[in-house]
């Protein structure tokens, strides 16, 4: 792997870090809990996981130089890892989502952070 490769890398690591943080943020300062970040399954990891009022989100975070471009930055394959990981997760964790279970995408442009909830269902 080239210096120039590895270096992206780590800028795109930091970028979703910090992404991730401010996304958190956003769901605290709404009165969420969050329950865990960066939570790895043996079916692949959810960004961040929360809880209000018994309401379960599973929360796939997107960093983006607009919030267009982040919006649509969700393919059908990672919507297919993050049901799976939820199921996993669920399993593992039983008891919360009393109010239902959904799946969110938090979408980050600069200090933009938006939520589009319930981005995507099982089908």
């Amino acid at each position: 792997m080239s210096w120039q490769r590895a270096e992206r890398g780590l800028r795109a690591e930091a970028g979703g870090r910090g992404a991730e943080e401010a996304a958190a943020r956003a769901l605290l300062a709404e009165g969420w809990q969050v329950l865990a970040r960066r939570c790895r399954t043996p079916a692949g990891e959810i960004d961040l996981i929360a809880e209000q009022d018994g309401l379960l989100a599973f929360i796939e975070v997107k960093a983006r130089a607009s919030l267009s471009e982040a919006a649509y930055a969700l393919q059908p394959r990672q919507q297919a890892r993050l049901l799976a990981a939820g199921e996993c997760w669920m399993a593992e964790n039983p008891g919360h989502g009393a109010a239902g279970v959904r799946f969110d995408v938090m979408v980050v442009a600069g200090d933009q952070v938006r939520r589009i909830k319930d981005a995507f269902r099982v089908m």
